[in-house]
């Protein structure tokens, strides 16, 4: 079940899915219905040695929880590529050192060769667009 809307027929909500995962896996916005949506009452309710992995946006998962559940043992490991604050502050509780099957990586998918070429692409119709008095992607 999506937070924030109705349920669905034949949809698990959260309490039936989380026992039932062996990697739990995040690809959302996060919004004020995604804000902190995993804390240690859910982190308990994975099954023990699931995985968790974040490569949406920080601040979906309590950090707290999540450097908690990695000591205690339950789960198999995490790893993400974003925090709730980046760049980390010092007291970020996943970057202690005593945390186990933790990875914790630069969120730098914007840096593909691939990401690259279009970010100039979209730069060269930019500026073409600006110099013919063209309007190009308006939010308006």
């Amino acid at each position: 079940q999506i937070p924030g809307r109705p349920a669905r027929a034949g949809r698990l909500t959260l309490d039936e899915l989380l026992p039932q995962v062996d990697a739990l896996t995040f690809h959302c916005p996060l919004t004020e219905h995604t804000r902190n949506f995993i804390g240690a009452r859910e982190l308990a309710l994975l099954k023990p040695g699931a995985f968790v992995v974040n490569t949406a946006r920080g601040g979906m998962i309590d950090e707290q929880a999540l450097a908690d559940a990695l000591r205690s043992g339950h789960l198999g490991g995490a790893a993400t590529d974003v925090l709730s604050v980046e760049p980390p502050r010092d007291g970020n509780p996943l970057l202690g050192a005593d945390i186990p099957r933790l990875i914790i990586t630069p969120h730098s998918a914007w840096g593909s060769r691939e990401a690259r070429q279009r970010i100039v692409g979209q730069l060269a119709q930019n500026a073409e667009a600006f110099f013919n008095g063209t309007a190009l992607r308006v939010v308006s």
